[in-house]
């Protein structure tokens, strides 16, 4: 009976997580290049009451043996990178990534973030930044008497100056790719680092090796379908009502069982 008890409360611990992680990606829906997440869950160990196939008799076998499930518990929480939509902003600076790929920027310890979100601004020195200062890698600084911007598909940067008719090249966006992206860390702010199951970033030109295009002018929204997630919270919802109906079964069956003994 106490193993229906834990049982039960191991699918409430596990669909509280899973309502956790759709909270996250509810609460980031706007959220600039976010990638949605999904808890993932495996069954635990079984108690093997009667082995399959083990004898009955000298000549007979038991064709299915006796295992009781003793829950679940979370397994992994990946990352879904599939692209988001997107959206047209007219910014100069605004640009994202059509396909595969990620922007890279450095850190204030110097090592490289990799990220999706692309509402870059200009710093005070004229370097492509994110809203949060870090600069884009590999550097590109604007000059101050710049009177338009142009990125290629290419990533090739370019700027048109007062007094020139031909525009000049100020620099080349070079985009990241990973062999496991699922395997990245989240840090927040729209930055992942790299692990050993990420695999070591891979750099290019956009457009070639795999690497997706630029698109300046646009960014990419949350990969967030806002419908899936209310269905998914509503079916972890009523999980966890169930789960908990099998606890409070399971202690009104050892209610009955106490009191017999009276």
């Amino acid at each position: 009976m106490l193993r229906a008890l834990w049982t039960a409360a191991s699918g409430m611990q596990s669909q509280q997580t899973n309502i956790d992680v759709i909270a996250n990606n509810l609460a980031n829906v706007n959220t600039t290049g976010f990638k949605k997440s999904r808890a993932d869950f495996q069954d635990l160990i079984y108690q093997s009451l009667k082995t399959t196939g083990s004898p009955s008799t000298n000549t007979t076998q038991v064709p299915t043996g006796i295992q009781i499930g003793l829950g679940t518990r979370l397994a992994a929480v990946t990352k879904i990178f599939t692209s988001g939509d997107l959206t047209q902003t007219g910014n100069d600076l605004d640009m994202a990534i059509e396909g595969d790929g990620f922007f890279q920027i450095q850190m204030p310890d110097g090592t490289t973030a990799y990220s999706r979100a692309g509402a870059f601004k200009k710093d005070s020195t004229g370097r492509i930044v994110t809203s949060d200062g870090y600069p884009l890698l590999p550097e590109v600084v604007i000059p101050t008497n710049a009177t338009k911007i142009s990125v290629g598909n290419d990533g090739t940067v370019s700027v048109n100056q007062a007094g020139q008719t031909a525009p000049t090249n100020v620099g080349n966006i070079q985009l990241a790719q990973f062999a496991n992206p699922a395997g990245l860390a989240a840090q927040g702010k729209n930055l992942f680092l790299p692990t050993d199951s990420s695999g070591n970033a891979t750099t290019g030109t956009p457009g070639q090796t795999g690497l997706g295009t630029i698109s300046q002018g646009f960014l990419e929204m949350s990969n967030v379908n806002v419908a899936s997630e209310m269905v998914n919270m509503i079916v972890g919802q009523r999980a966890y009502e169930i789960n908990s109906k099998a606890v409070q079964t399971g202690d009104e069956m050892l209610q009955t069982a106490n009191n017999m003994k009276r």
